[in-house]
């Protein structure tokens, strides 16, 4: 018998479905299984930054209407954005950490643009959560808790696929965050074996695949969080290198919540 996960809700970042029009979405995110939902508030998506004013509350009612809640959405943190969240009763914008060849700087220009988001975050009463990410990001867990230490209204969104492509122990990881954590993201990845395009010369690649895939031990990062008492929202991105289709999407993300729901403790 499944454990029961009542205690938690069970969200899904809809990026793989990222131009639908919130009926179909909503009806797709309860079909599989879903109670949350995090949204893509990009250029190219149903919802983007020049529309969202006008777009997004009525997106979080109509999501509703299937028994999905918008638990946050991913977007830059700017004002018009974490005004209309306020309006449509989203609590959490998620964001990375992007930075430039010249680490240092790249870090004290993203600190300088998000103190000025500080007092929106009061204003409106939406938390922006960042997220480590792996590349030309500030991608781990403690660089992200150095750049927002001193900027309130801001946490870290932890992500265990790109933790894991760190090396780092992921209850160690989770443990530095403390109370600055925010959002738990769930996917998983690994180190693929690539030739160099140019040089033929063999690579190691992030490939992101199924929750058993990867690096990432979920089953460590669910028995910490249930442990702890968490009751925040567990967003599955459902991130899949080899996945062609939307629909082949769908299915491996109802197959990944099926693992994790039965590895949250009873």
């Amino acid at each position: 018998m499944r454990p029961t996960t009542d205690d938690v809700t069970w969200s899904v970042f809809t990026k793989p479905w990222s131009a639908m029009p919130p009926g179909p979405l909503g009806e797709l995110v309860a079909g599989l299984g879903f109670a949350g939902a995090e949204v893509p508030v990009r250029p190219g998506c149903y919802l983007d930054p020049d529309n969202v004013g006008e777009r997004l509350a009525d997106f979080v009612r109509s999501l509703a209407e299937y028994g999905v809640k918008v638990t946050s959405v991913a977007a830059d943190p700017v004002e018009p954005v974490l005004a209309a969240c306020a309006e449509a009763g989203v609590s959490m914008v998620r964001t990375m950490a992007p930075v430039d060849q010249d680490y240092r700087a790249g870090v004290g220009r993203l600190h300088r643009e998000w103190a000025t988001a500080v007092p929106w975050c009061d204003r409106y009463g939406v938390t922006v959560v960042v997220q480590q990410h792996h590349g030309t990001y500030v991608e781990s867990t403690l660089g992200i808790l150095q750049l927002i230490e001193d900027l309130p209204g801001f946490k870290l969104a932890w992500d265990a696929a790109h933790d894991a492509l760190t090396g780092v122990d992921p209850v160690r990881s989770l443990e530095l965050a403390g109370p600055r954590l925010g959002q738990v993201n769930l996917k998983n990845a690994r180190y693929r074996r690539v030739p160099d395009p140019v040089s033929g010369a063999p690579r190691y690649r992030p490939w992101f695949g199924p929750a058993e895939s990867g690096m990432a031990d979920w089953s460590r990062v669910l028995a910490w969080l249930h442990a702890t008492g968490w009751s925040d929202p567990i967003c599955l991105h459902p991130e899949y290198t080899d996945a062609a289709t939307t629909e082949r999407h769908a299915e491996l993300a109802r197959a990944d919540l099926d693992i994790a729901q039965s590895l949250w403790p009873a």
